[in-house]
């Protein structure tokens, strides 16, 4: 199974906000974007829809930032992972050109089935999990900035 770039995006952002709170320091739409090598709109469409699932809370403005929440923390990876990249199947039986061997194919199934234990797996794991220990350091030598506050 292939995550798509928006759920890596996702992902890092909240994981990078976990260390940054470790760190008590300040990460921003733009720290993230430098981190993850990635344009600051794609990372920006990311924490859009984290904050609407209550992940991070968005500051604008010269102080602003963003700030993981509670939620954010607790949250399953599993969770995460389903909201981010909605609910597609492994493969695509269907649409403008069906499978032939639909009717009588195991398949379809099977892979159903290895995605939920995917997901399953991933819900043994929470973004607190992920990050104990680390460290915003590495990040903010990674993307050149000595205090982003």
């Amino acid at each position: 199974m292939h995550l798509t770039r928006f759920t890596d995006l996702g992902l890092r952002t909240l994981m990078l906000l976990a260390s940054g709170e470790s760190e008590d320091r300040r990460v921003t739409t733009r720290t993230i974007a430098k981190g993850a090598n990635a344009s600051e709109h794609h990372v920006a469409k990311a924490v859009s829809r984290l904050a609407e699932l209550g992940m991070v809370y968005a500051r604008r403005g010269r102080v602003g930032g963003l700030v993981l929440t509670e939620a954010g923390r607790e949250a399953s990876i599993g969770w995460l992972v389903r909201e981010l990249e909605g609910d597609r199947e492994v493969i695509e039986c269907g649409g403008d050109s069906p499978c032939p061997l639909i009717a009588a194919c195991r398949l379809r199934r099977v892979l159903a089935d290895a995605k939920e234990a995917f997901y399953r797996e991933l819900d043994r794991y929470t973004v607190t999990d992920l990050t104990a220990g680390t460290s915003l350091p590495i990040v903010l030598q990674l993307t050149g900035e000595r205090n982003p506050q």
